[in-house]
This record gives structure tokens, sequence and C-alpha cells, in this order.
């Protein structure tokens, strides 16, 4: 018997080829055998990697997919605030959690979300759907975790990478209110490192996971700047401007950002604590910075012929 076929079998749902499935995928690859669903196939899933191609919301008989599996983690979510992408996705996954827990299924990891201001929790299908979600685990007789981290940040992202690209191109920044709310950017490589953890363990429970530092979200804002080599420069909205604007962008069809999100920012309810249990620090936000600075400074040196910061910058 080989040593690939000698190792425990991990059911991935959802997002292989997204921000958090690639990194499972990385972290698990090793140590699992991986069966991966999703729509696509994903340019790094590797040899070791089964895809099986499908919706977790169209599975209409989980037994199969879970034959000899011994730990399923789930990560498939949506960011658009539809209750028709929602509702559906829903049903799949309480129809996994079913199956899973008549096969005994020896542990179910769920990838969920912080707490939200409470007009979120049960007015937002994204929200509502996915609480659903965590409360049929909880009540479930499973080995579970429901990990909930904060903002991700990792290569290829959807905000922090975003972020940058447009403080880059126009030397300003949207300000959402006073800017005095918290973020604690936790990368997607340690929240797989934290899933690792959690797969090993036996308790119950719910559990948040922050990165290393609580930061002042005009204090990262500055510190983005910074690394780009531009004086900060700010776009001031109120919190009703803000939403006001996030609803516009949604209304002509962007996915850059929705009101829901920018809602969520506003309570700070985002600044959660470090996760702690690792064995090596979680990855400061810095590093990163300077990793998605670089090609943008390198293209406009290439235009420009030398990189000349803001003369401004402090």
């Amino acid at each position: 018997m080989s040593a690939a076929s000698d190792r425990r079998l991990l059911l991935l749902v959802g997002g292989g080829g997204g921000l958090v499935g690639r990194n499972v995928l990385s972290e698990f690859s090793e140590s699992y055998r991986v069966r991966s669903l999703h729509r696509h196939p994903a340019s790094d899933e590797g040899p070791g990697v089964e895809w099986v191609p499908g919706d977790a919301a169209t599975v209409a008989d989980w037994r199969p997919l879970l034959k000899n599996v011994d730990l399923v983690i789930n990560v498939a979510w949506f960011r658009q605030p539809r209750l028709r992408v929602f509702e559906p996705l829903a049903e799949g996954l309480l129809r996994l959690i079913r199956t899973a827990e008549g096969l005994e299924i020896p542990r179910f990891l769920h990838v969920s979300v912080p707490d939200a201001p409470q007009s979120l929790e049960t007015g937002l299908p994204y929200l509502a759907q996915k609480r659903r979600v965590d409360r049929a685990l909880e009540q479930s007789q499973l080995s579970y975790a429901i990990v909930r981290p904060t903002m991700l940040f990792g290569p290829r992202d959807k905000l922090l990478t975003v972020m940058l690209r447009t403080m880059h191109r126009y030397h300003r920044f949207p300000m959402f209110g006073d800017g005095e709310y918290h973020l604690s950017p936790l990368s997607a490589r340690d929240l797989a490192r934290v899933l690792h953890r959690e797969a090993d363990l036996e308790d119950r429970h719910n559990v948040t996971a922050g990165g290393p530092v609580r930061w002042r979200y005009r204090t990262l804002t500055d510190e983005m700047f910074g690394r780009l080599g531009l004086t900060p420069r700010y776009v001031q909205f109120s919190p009703r401007g803000s939403i006001r604007l996030a609803r516009l962008v949604e209304a002509v069809g962007s996915s850059l950002l929705y009101a829901y999100e920018v809602e969520w920012l506003l309570s700070d309810l985002l600044g959660l604590p470090p996760y702690e249990g690792l064995p090596e620090p979680l990855e400061p936000v810095e590093p990163f910075l300077d990793s998605e600075v670089r090609p943008l400074r390198d293209r406009q040196c290439g235009r420009a012929g030398t990189f000349k910061p803001d003369s401004g910058h402090r």
C-alpha cells in the first residue's frame, strides 16, 4: 500500500480555486488525500487532489462524496448579497451536515464569519443563510469547529490588493466615516493553518480568528499609501454617505464593493483578537503589502524610467 493511500481523506467543499481553498489545498495536501468539490478546475490543485466538478447547492446525495472521508472542510459561500444565490447553497450545506451526521464523519470544519450588526444578521441573505448553516452544525451530533475569521489577505485577494491598486492609480482613496474603527487582517495561509490545528482537536466549538495586529483602519490605509510612496489623501464620506456610495457601485453592476461590507466595517466588529495555539507566529500584513506594491512600482519605473515617491510623503 502506498504512502498516499495511507493518508486520511479530506472532502473540501467549495472554492478549491478561491483564496481560502487554494491555501487549504496547499496546507493539507501533504497529510491528507483531498477530494475537492467546486465548479471549475484550479490551476494549483496538484496531482494529489481529486477534483469533483459540482456545486454544493445542487448535490442531492452527499453519500458518494463522503465515502471513506475522515474530515470535511466547508469554505463554500459567496460575496453577493442576493437571496437567490444563498438559499440554495444553504440548503445544500444542510443536506451535507445531515448526511455527515448520519455517516458519523469524524470531524467537520466550517468557515463562517464574525458577528455583524443585528440589522445585517437578520436582514441580509448573506448572513441570515450563513447562520442557518452555523446553527445546524451546532445542533448536530458531529465533532465540529466553526471558524470565524476576520478580513483575509493573500495573493489575488479581493480587498487589500484592490485597495492598493486604487491608491496607486488615483493617489486618493475613499474614507468611510472617521476611520477610527478596526481590522485584524489574517493571512489566508494562516487561516489554513488554523483549520489544520482545528482538524486535530475534538472540541465542539466556535472560534474567532484575527491576525496578529488590531489596526485602526485609518492607520492601515495610511500605511498602504506610505508603502506606495504616496501621501495619504482621502475623499471623505459620512457613514450614511459611505453606504450610499457602495449601493451606487452595486447598482451599476460592480462587485468592487458591497454596501453590507461598508456597514460591517463601520460597526467596528472586525478587529478580532489574534488566534492562539499555532506553533509559528501569525503573519503580519506589512510583508504582504510590500509584495503587492513591488510590481506596481516596477511597472511605474518601466513607464517613467525611475520611481519617484510623492514629494509630500512623510
